[in-house]
């Protein structure tokens, strides 16, 4: 092999789910064979992530590609550090260290020529000889080099894994100094304690490092790996009998060691087994009267058995810790509401039987739920018991989910509203400052958008409230569930431990919005009425029709980027979503966002950008968190704008809802662009306007609630893209996805 040292000048390409990589190269030595008009060198391999302004040594082959002329074809690379004034100047200025730009590169080398480099990894304090550098910023950039250092070591040892640069920081970050050591010693840890690393990136190293197939860490990693993914699908436990059967597919082990492995992990105390009953169970949608005039829900129930089932054991504790506590909560009676006279309500006659009935229960029970489709009023009926209870000087709060379902109830009942999470008073670093100990000091608790609680942010809830305060759910069942594991409010109802009140009339000035009454002509399997015209002045739901995937992604592409901005008026960035059933296809949540960042934000040299994890921010950016991030406070599915990317201090600056959270580089894999986004994140938003592909080649997602809770996300304007056929899929699979929960059995066995 031959041997080439250059400086990246820019990359062509990457993949980064094999590192294939074109690079464009600018040899040390000018006269190098492959040298073209621009005095630059294509190299081209599976290569480590690289950046601009690294300076390489690589080993291979030359090529002569026939389309492209002749090529270095990479076998080896490995970091250098220059040689040259010009090439440290590029170096230093390129972004790579943390903290110098190219301005500030200019004045170190400007001062120190040569021996740069060696003064910063050597005698890093002489960088105060540096006009404008402080002792603050000598600091950093001295602990920014030895952080690079140490990644580009880790680099070198896990290029042949196909390992990132950005996960390779992260691995740093988790392990520091010990990294490689750790690695080397047990590869199936990064699975399970680096977010990002999945188990095959870490199976891939550990065959490579010559671990046995039936080595006992991979064995445990991929029955870890499995019950996680598992959680990631809204399920609480799997059970055994499909735990491994999906092990030994992804292991391709036998039997006997998946057995021993999960025995294994019940005695470190990773998961339980429990032996719980095993309904198929589904909850109708329509309900049957119960006493009183409430609404109970109907289980249908085809076989019940007991079987074995396998939990990881901290989801075990908190389903067991959230049936306690609503069983300690609803039995709490008398309490400071229900005490009070009967005559203390005062109900306006314009409220309907079902609203007056929604408002005695919640006063009469210390648990209970209020239900019911757009329209109906459950936000007028709320407004009345909070004036009821403030005339009888009780205490309350309001809270939901997410912050734009908070804003939108405080919106709507004109009171402070804020997220469960700020209810308990959550701080980064401190946890929740409500809990067990310190209970909500209130009489009333409520909870709006209640399909989207999960087992986690339910029980944190639950903790937090004392026997004798109310607690009212208030949400809409027919929703999807939650984005989080579990299935919270479909099993408090089917477990009969609170009475439920459904709200089905719609008020007269809803039933004007074609969004509302289709909303529930789809939650009844009828087929949804389109405005006639897409010219029509009047209506709020159109369809435009398409058989074809590549042509609804233009479709979805014109709408959203000329057509609603210029008839409606609507900014397309802030008052457009699009909301899409699947990820992947031309018609998938990934490729309409980069259609769509092309049209509205496409590259601009004023405008900074930066690719990360595979995908290109720019400034301007409508982003969407995808994991719960207690550190930074933002949370799953929230959404916000990039105000800023800093090249030199790799950061990117988003705004949400007002606030700005910063993100590290390593950090934007909890990013994506959400210009379009899946249904099942859009849960607890509203948007002014929404564009929903639906094709029968989402079929595998066409179900009722899918469509039924995306139509509910608009507000103004309605517009499906695709065909009545796939529509008429959608509204008549009425099936509710099956989530593996025993909330409801555990309230029931325990009552």
């Amino acid at each position: 092999m031959e041997a080439l040292n250059g400086l990246v000048e820019r990359i062509t390409f990457y993949n980064p789910e094999n590192g294939y990589s074109v690079i464009r190269l600018r040899s040390d030595h000018q006269k190098s064979l492959g040298v073209d008009q621009d005095g630059l060198i294509t190299v081209t391999g599976n290569l480590p992530e690289l950046s601009p302004g690294m300076h390489l040594r690589i080993e291979g082959n030359w090529v002569n590609h026939p389309k492209h002329g002749k090529q270095f074809q990479a076998q080896l690379v490995e970091q250098i550090l220059p040689s040259t004034i010009t090439g440290i100047r590029r170096y230093l200025g390129s972004g790579l260290v943390k903290g110098i730009g190219p301005q500030l590169a200019d004045r170190i080398v400007d001062h120190f020529g040569m021996q740069t480099l060696e003064v910063i990894e050597r005698e890093p304090q002489r960088l105060h000889e540096v006009p404008d550098i402080g002792p603050k910023r000598a600091e950093m950039i001295a602990v920014a080099w030895q952080e690079q250092k140490q990644i580009k070591e880790i680099m070198l040892f896990l290029h042949s894994f196909m390992v990132s640069t950005n996960l390779a920081t992260k691995i740093y970050k988790q392990y520091g100094l010990e990294a490689v050591n750790i690695v080397q010693d047990d590869p199936y840890r990064l699975a399970t304690d680096i977010r990002g690393v999945g188990f095959k990136t870490a199976d891939r190293i550990g065959r490579e490092l010559g671990l046995p197939h039936d080595h006992p860490s991979r064995i445990k990693a991929g029955l870890s790996y499995i019950l996680n993914k598992a959680l990631d699908d809204g399920h609480i436990f799997l059970p055994k009998h499909i735990l491994e059967d999906q092990s030994i597919k992804l292991l391709e082990s036998d039997k006997g060691c998946v057995i021993q492995s999960l025995d294994d992990l019940e005695k470190e105390g990773i998961v339980r087994k429990e032996w719980l009953p095993w309904v198929e169970k589904g909850i109708q949608s329509s309900f049957a009267e119960g006493e009183n005039g409430l609404l109970d829900d109907e289980i249908v129930s085809e076989k019940e058995k007991f079987i074995d089932v396998i939990y990881l054991s901290r989801f075990y504790a908190l389903e067991q810790g959230i049936a306690d506590d609503l069983q300690e909560i609803s039995r709490a009676i008398p309490s400071a509401i229900n005490e009070l006279p009967a005559t203390f309500l005062k109900l306006d006659a314009e409220l309907s039987d079902e609203q007056k009935s929604a408002i005695k229960t919640s006063v009469q029970h210390p648990l209970s739920i209020l239900t019911g489709g757009p329209g109906t009023g459950k936000t007028t009926a709320l407004r009345a018991l909070i004036m009821n209870l403030e005339s009888a000087n009780k205490r309350y709060v309001l809270s939901s989910p997410t912050g734009r379902a908070a804003k939108r109830l405080g919106q709507a009942t004109n009171r402070n509203a804020s997220t469960v999470h700020r209810m308990l008073g959550y701080s980064p670093g401190e946890g929740f400052l409500h809990n067990r100990k310190n209970p909500l000091k209130v009489d009333l608790v409520v909870v709006d958008e209640a399909s989207m609680l999960d087992t986690y942010l339910t029980y944190r809830l639950l903790q937090a409230i004392s026997p004798g305060t109310h607690l009212l759910l208030v949400g809409d069942v027919d929703q999807l569930p939650s984005v989080g594991a579990g299935d919270i409010l479909r099993d408090i109802i089917s477990s009969g431990i609170a009475p439920v009140t459904r709200l089905r009339k719609i008020f007269r000035q809803a039933a004007h919005s074609h969004i509302i009454t289709n909303s529930h002509r789809i939650n009844r399997g009828e087929m949804p009425k389109f405005v006639s015209s897409e010219n029509s002045d009047e209506g709020d739901f159109f369809l435009f029709t398409s058989d074809s995937p590549d042509e609804a992604a233009e479709w979805v592409q014109d709408i959203v980027c000329n057509r609603i901005p210029k008839k409606f008026h609507l900014h397309p960035r802030d008052d457009i979503q699009v909301l899409a059933p699947m990820y992947r296809g031309p018609i998938g949540v990934t490729a309409l966002n980069d259609r769509i960042q092309s049209i509205l934000n496409p590259t601009n040299n004023s405008k900074p950008e930066k690719k990360l994890f595979g995908q290109v921010f720019r400034v301007g950016d409508k982003v969407m968190q995808i994991h719960n991030n207690y550190d930074k406070d933002v949370f799953n599915g929230d959404i916000g704008f990039i105000i800023e990317i800093n090249l030199v201090e790799q950061t990117l600056g988003i705004d949400f809802e007002g606030r700005m959270v910063y993100y590290d580089w390593s950090e934007a894999d909890q990013l994506v662009l959400a210009y379009a986004i899946s249904v099942h994140k859009a849960q607890g938003s509203e948007f002014p306007a929404v564009v929903l592909p639906v094709m029968t080649q989402h079929y595998m997602m066409l179900q009722r609630n899918l469509l039924y809770t995306a139509v509910t996300r608009a507000k103004k304007l309605c517009v499906i893209v695709g065909n009545t056929r796939a529509i008429s899929i959608a509204v008549k699979n009425d099936k509710v996805s099956h989530r593996y929960t025993a909330l409801d059995w555990r309230l029931r066995s325990s009552g």
